[in-house]
């Protein structure tokens, strides 16, 4: 799932290419990808972007009055700002195409196109279970009813931090995850913080002494932003492409039994539900493996408790 870094670019991308542009057309090509019914999606047809913003993991567009050429309902608006938010979930991405450029994808990964003067907005989603989702909404009321509240870990002071992090005794790893508390951190980001900050993640909250929650603190900010300038460098001028979750230069993510960057030990795992935290017992657990709920149940005493016994 794209996080704050991969976001944040995502932005930076769009922003010279469609604010200041007429939104011309939305093409829903999936039936399932709009998510609300009022104020209907036409009204954004000729209405101009004045802004983007990022709402969690969520693009904004935010788009002003309408040219003329779109629906009697969006002119009637006046200037009451309609917010279009595009949650891309695990397998959403977004692609740019410039006027009479091929597509280059299936039709069947195209949920909608955003068509520009400049150039079309491809939202594709390449998972048929369909979660990457668009809404409408009008004024920063309904906006803000649909954010999680979490707080800006950017943006955000020690004494804000470490508020949002002992709020609810949980692990640290549902803590940073948990958009109600943090807003944009998920999966892989949490597991490089984590790694940063040489802590385990089930390491519970309200544990924590102050000098781990300021270390905590500084690797959230630390990491976050060399991930964001580390994007922008692979990016450059060029729209972002190639947004994963996996990159080879992630230090623990993805990286199961791979050489830990720091210390060389093997990368290790726990795995649950649909996710998976990754972590190195040297760098993070003093050696200790972390029990997995699957693994663990199923070898019981076989189940090998630190790097040696591996």
């Amino acid at each position: 799932m794209p996080e704050l870094p991969d976001v944040v670019v995502y932005l930076e991308a769009l922003t010279p290419r469609i604010v200041g542009q007429p939104l011309q057309r939305i093409n829903l090509l999936s039936p399932f990808v709009l998510r609300s019914v009022d104020p209907p999606i036409a009204s954004v047809h000729g209405r101009i972007v004045r802004r983007l913003r990022r709402l969690g993991k969520r693009i904004v567009l935010a788009f002003g009055p309408s040219t003329g050429s779109g629906s009697p309902r969006a002119e009637s608006r006046g200037d009451d700002e309609l917010f279009l938010v595009l949650h891309l979930m695990i397998a959403g991405r977004l692609r740019w195409r410039e006027p009479g450029q091929k597509p280059g994808m299936g039709p069947k990964l195209i949920l909608a196109t955003l068509e520009f003067p400049n150039g079309t907005l491809f939202f594709t989603e390449a998972s048929s279970k369909k979660r990457a989702s668009m809404q409408l909404v009008a004024g920063e009321a309904a906006l803000a009813a649909i954010g999680r509240g979490g707080l800006e870990p950017l943006d955000a002071t020690l004494d804000e931090f470490r508020d949002a992090l002992i709020r609810e005794n949980h692990t640290v790893k549902r803590a940073l995850t948990d958009p109600r508390l943090f807003s944009g951190i998920g999966n892989a980001y949490s597991d490089e913080i984590l790694h940063a900050a040489r802590m385990s993640p089930l390491k519970l909250t309200q544990s924590m002494k102050p000098d781990e929650i300021e270390r905590l603190y500084g690797a959230t900010r630390d990491t976050l932003l060399a991930w964001i300038d580390r994007l922008r460098a692979s990016v450059g001028d060029r729209f972002p492409e190639k947004v994963t979750a996996f990159r080879d230069d992630m230090a623990v993510h993805g990286r199961f039994r791979k050489p830990c960057p720091v210390c060389g030990a093997p990368v290790q795992r726990i795995v649950y539900a649909e996710n998976e935290c990754n972590y190195c017992a040297r760098c993070q657990t003093g050696g200790r493996l972390l029990a997995d709920r699957s693994l663990s149940r199923l070898l019981r005493e076989d189940w090998p408790k630190s790097l040696d016994e591996i």
